[in-house]
């Protein structure tokens, strides 16, 4: 759709909408152009709304925190919505079960949860990024994920249809789910156990420290590029990596973190073509020593 079309039929959402809006500190990587359109959705009206306005008559592509993202440098020629506001609420539904908006960080959910004695949310400690964007990738550590607790997601299509989907109707895999991609999720239920909050804190103590010790932090990265091949081999991904890369392989300012070398790294001011050259390396340096055909786990907005 032309410019001057969606100015004037998105004039309504007024400061909300914004055109040419720059993308590059909406991501960890501090990558990235501009979108021809952006969208900070406060409701579910207005997001219902917009969705409507638009009739999908536009690429949609949803930014969560941007913890797992990389975005080109070029114009992205569609419309990139960011759910706010009302979509940051948690409450507990009842005993041990807890509804959060998809625009909570998974953090957030984690403190909510040990605050109120409800365990099994420990690991999203250790999660960067939105309860939206965990749902999206089955995002896990420590050997548990996202569809352990999930009871249900509520989400809408492109053309502003509500449905709520329960989990057991979800068919869930390692980072991946085979929901449509034209579905925006805005909240789920979630369960966890009775416990209580110093035993909680200890586990999450424990797991955060984990962490830290393993992989990089307060650095410009995306977290884990590539996700392990649990159906090729028993080594995890940067073992594999290790093996078939020289770790001190970079383009521009894009380069392999010497902590953890499944994260790449934006040392200053690297550009999407550096970036992306170090994942396309990575991978074929991996395929051709090992065997191994490497999937992408970070998201790329091209």
């Amino acid at each position: 759709m032309e410019v001057k079309k969606l100015k004037k039929i998105l004039n309504q959402f007024g400061e909300n909408v914004k055109f040419e809006y720059d993308l590059k500190k909406k991501n960890w990587f501090n990558i990235g152009g501009k979108s021809k359109v952006f969208y900070r959705a406060n409701n579910l009206k207005e997001l219902v709304n917009f969705l409507k306005v638009l009739n999908n008559e536009e690429k949609i592509f949803i930014l969560g925190a941007g913890s797992n993202t990389l975005i080109n440098d070029n114009l992205f020629d569609g419309v990139v919505i960011q759910l706010a506001k009302n979509f940051n609420n948690i409450s507990l539904l009842r005993e041990e079960i807890i509804v959060a908006g998809s625009a909570v960080l998974d953090n957030s959910l984690s403190n909510f949860a040990m605050k109120n004695n409800i365990g099994g949310f420990e690991f999203l400690s250790c999660i960067p990024g939105t309860i939206g964007g965990g749902i999206k990738m089955n995002a896990g550590c420590f050997g548990k994920e996202f569809k352990d607790i999930l009871i249900s997601i509520q989400t809408i299509d492109n053309f502003g249809n509500i449905r709520t989907i329960p989990s057991n109707q979800i068919k869930f895999n390692y980072r991946e789910n085979n929901l449509s991609d034209n579905l925006i999720f805005l909240s789920a239920s979630f369960k966890g156990y009775s416990s209580n909050l110093k035993k909680i804190e200890v586990e999450m103590n424990k797991l955060k420290l984990l962490k830290k010790k393993n992989q990089p932090t307060k650095i410009k990265t995306s977290g884990s590029t590539f996700k392990n091949p649990i159906m090729q081999t028993e080594k995890k991904v940067w073992e594999l990596i290790k093996e078939s890369v020289p770790l001190d392989k970079s383009f521009g300012d894009a380069c392999i973190s010497q902590k953890h070398c499944n994260f790449l790294v934006n040392k200053g001011d690297a550009k999407f073509k550096d970036m992306k050259k170090l994942i396309d390396f990575v991978a074929k340096s991996v395929l051709e020593k090992t065997g191994i055909s490497l999937e992408k786990e970070i998201k790329i907005l091209e």
